[in-house]
């Protein structure tokens, strides 16, 4: 069942939620960094910058609890785990890069707007 234009952002919309989402303030970029390769957290915090490790639990739970992340625990000594995309995670994978793409196209654009009209936030 398609979702008609006037009722997709509905409060209980399936595309309103998959749009929440990935617009947590974390998870395009968890899910972009994933994209290259399985990550340890620990390399996925240094890849990202920035985020804290409490933030990357909380955000990699997440996308798992929706299906786009798997975890993997190896049964190693010390113990090792590795995150990935899902098939369906990795759907993700060209909307992400042409988001990316336009932000590395407009963003500094972006930043020059904003120091023009607020040349006291410098």
């Amino acid at each position: 069942m398609h979702n008609t234009p006037e009722k997709v952002f509905l409060a209980d919309c399936p595309t309103r939620l998959a749009v929440e989402i990935i617009t947590e303030k974390w998870a395009v970029i968890v899910l972009f960094a994933l994209s290259l390769e399985p990550q340890r957290p620990s390399k996925l915090a240094e890849l990202i910058g920035g985020i804290s490790r409490k933030v990357l639990t909380q955000t990699l739970r997440r996308l798992q609890a929706y299906g786009l992340v798997e975890r993997h625990a190896y049964a190693e000594a010390p113990p090792r785990v590795e995150y990935s995309l899902t098939a369906l995670g990795s759907t993700l994978v060209e909307p992400i890069k042409v988001l990316t793409d336009w932000a590395r196209d407009n963003g500094e654009a972006i930043v020059d707007f904003q120091e023009k009209k607020q040349p006291w936030s410098r």
